[in-house]
């Protein structure tokens, strides 16, 4: 600020700090995404995502923690375990960094760390963010997603804000869905169904189901009936992930794999027959390990292209 004094100018670079990050890498996809690497002051590294649609607008994909504690087998995060979690000001911090390189239209909470285990700070974050004295963002543009947190979905639906809710789910089976998300095992699906009733209820607002389809895995006929039934009664819409791969992630001694294309369509196919809305997501910056369940893995330079595109 070359318009102040240069004693007040210095009297505010000794008291006050205007980042309290840095960026220590930055990678771009050819299709356009972003990757921000981010040294925190204490030295703990996360990433931010900027994924554009092509036309200047673009999704601000934010941690929340560094690390995850949720510990999902398919998520480069959940291998990482969990370091701490982000501030308020660590969790704007990201989204200046992204919407100085394109204006950001909408935000998603989707990338390192579990929100709703940090809630507070995300509250603070999005509070500062939403205020029309700011940024003035509408909060019908954040999308929120969860491994699945029943006192926090509750909390949410109590105390706000009224975001858009996107649960991880990946597999309707509790058996096998506590094998692939073990923090599934402290929120049981039944009262995991609870709580998504519950904020429909309070909120009025449909939610996303998500859910990685793993080659071989979760992506046949009884994966598809469960998830039928537990998406019965709620007011939503299935948006499929194929896996992202992620080089070293095992499944009970075996490596993870993508779905091959017909079992894509055959589990479509299920889910569509059973009345489920779905949408298929497009996979953005799987170059640069900036795609869904990449992030924490670190790539210089992009990566061939393999399996399933365009999807």
């Amino acid at each position: 600020m070359s318009d102040l004094g240069k004693d007040l100018r210095e009297e505010l670079e000794s008291r006050f700090t205007l980042r309290s990050s840095g960026l220590s890498a930055e990678l771009t996809d050819p299709d356009g995404t972003v990757k921000l690497l981010i040294e925190l002051r204490d030295g703990q590294r996360i990433e931010a995502v900027l994924l554009s649609d092509g036309e200047g607008r673009g999704t601000a994909c934010l941690s929340s923690q560094a690390g995850c504690p949720a510990g999902c087998v398919f998520c480069k995060t959940g291998s990482l375990g969990f370091s701490r979690n982000l501030s308020s000001g660590e969790i704007i911090e990201q989204f200046f960094y992204l919407n100085s390189r394109s204006a950001v239209s909408n935000i998603v909470i989707m990338g390192m760390g579990e929100p709703l285990l940090n809630l507070e700070e995300l509250r603070r974050a999005l509070g500062i963010l939403f205020d029309p004295r700011g940024l003035g963002i509408s909060p019908r543009r954040v999308t929120v997603s969860t491994s699945g947190i029943v006192e926090g979905i509750r909390d949410l639906a109590d105390k706000g804000p009224p975001v858009r809710l996107a649960l991880s789910l990946t597999s309707a089976r509790e058996e096998l869905r506590n094998r692939l998300m073990p923090i599934g095992r402290e929120n049981p699906l039944p009262l995991l169904k609870e709580a998504l009733l519950y904020y429909q209820k309070k909120t009025g607002r449909r939610v996303t189901l998500e859910a990685v389809l793993l080659g071989g895995l979760n992506t046949g006929k009884e994966e598809a009936a469960a998830m039928a039934a537990f998406a019965s009664g709620l007011g939503l819409i299935v948006n499929l992930i194929p896996w992202n791969p992620v080089e070293g992630l095992v499944f009970e001694g075996r490596p993870l794999r993508e779905p091959s294309p017909a079992e894509l369509r055959n589990f479509t196919a299920e889910l569509e027959g059973r009345g489920l809305k779905l949408s298929l997501r497009y996979r953005k910056g799987r170059a640069i390990a900036g795609a869904c369940g990449q992030l924490g893995q670190i790539r210089r330079q992009p990566a061939p292209r393999t399996g399933c595109q365009g999807l």
